[in-house]
């Protein structure tokens, strides 16, 4: 018995040394191998550009002063050397292979570039101004252009409440060119209009219904501010006189 089953072990040895198929399957190897490791290449530098784009959005206020604007920089030029790194890995088929990769990525940067550009010039920055800030070789879609714009009304949101409860007045960017300027909510109203005139229900359904979302709790926070301001008297110090059990009545709502 065991000469019987040494004779089929050389006969398996044999056989696989001369079987036709191992140098296909091999090939295969390689070739899952290779798409593994730009897979994960991909998604390591979608990563970073995300927790990238995410630092830079923290550290943008308006008007943007130059010490931020110098310590935002370095993290601009890691995001262009990450989607350098990556841009070999996404030519030809592979662009589309792996465009579920590298999409979160995008959808940052526009996030970042964007709020930043708004906070410069007041203005939306176009999906061909988007696309010149990467570097060549990967493709900026349309779908992660506009996701990305989706995720800016977020942050102009929470800009917008945040001066409305420091300043008390709605940002306002300085008009230029003879042309007056806008305050945030009639920018944000005026992307919601446009958001909404396209059919793109089909595929950012959440996205639409979180734009929506921001938007009203700007114009809810604007009501309340102009609301507030005129019922509460001068010298009112929130904290004072509600909240408190026996306290004064609270104000009447409108």
């Amino acid at each position: 018995m065991a000469s019987e089953k040494h004779d089929l072990d050389e006969i398996d040895m044999n056989t696989s040394a001369v079987s036709p198929f191992m140098p296909m399957f091999e090939a295969f190897r390689d070739e899952l191998d290779e798409h593994h490791d730009r897979r994960e290449r991909i998604i390591k530098a979608s990563r970073d550009i995300t927790a990238l784009g995410k630092k830079i959005v923290r550290r943008l206020q308006s008007p943007v002063p130059p010490p931020i604007a110098k310590e935002i920089q370095p993290r601009h030029d890691n995001i262009k050397e990450l989607f350098t790194l990556v841009a070999p890995d996404l030519q030809g088929l592979n662009a589309w292979r792996y465009r579920g990769q590298i999409s979160g990525g995008c959808q940052e940067f526009v996030e970042a570039i964007s709020f930043q550009h708004y906070l410069e010039t007041q203005r939306l920055i176009t999906h061909q101004e988007a696309q010149n800030l990467i570097p060549e070789g990967v493709q900026l879609t349309a779908n992660d252009y506009m996701l990305g714009l989706f995720d800016l009304t977020g942050e102009l949101m929470r800009f917008g409440i945040t001066s409305m409860a420091t300043s008390g007045v709605m940002p306002r960017g300085a008009g230029k060119d003879g042309i007056e300027s806008v305050d945030l909510l009639a920018d944000l109203r005026l992307l919601r209009a446009s958001f909404e005139s396209l059919d793109i229900s089909s595929w950012a359904t959440k996205k639409v219904e979180v734009m929506r979302e921001s938007v009203e709790k700007v114009e809810k926070a604007a009501c309340g501010m102009i609301i507030r301001g005129r019922e509460r008297p001068k010298g009112w110090v929130p904290g004072l006189s509600e909240g408190r059990d026996g306290g004064s009545e609270p104000l009447e709502n409108y």
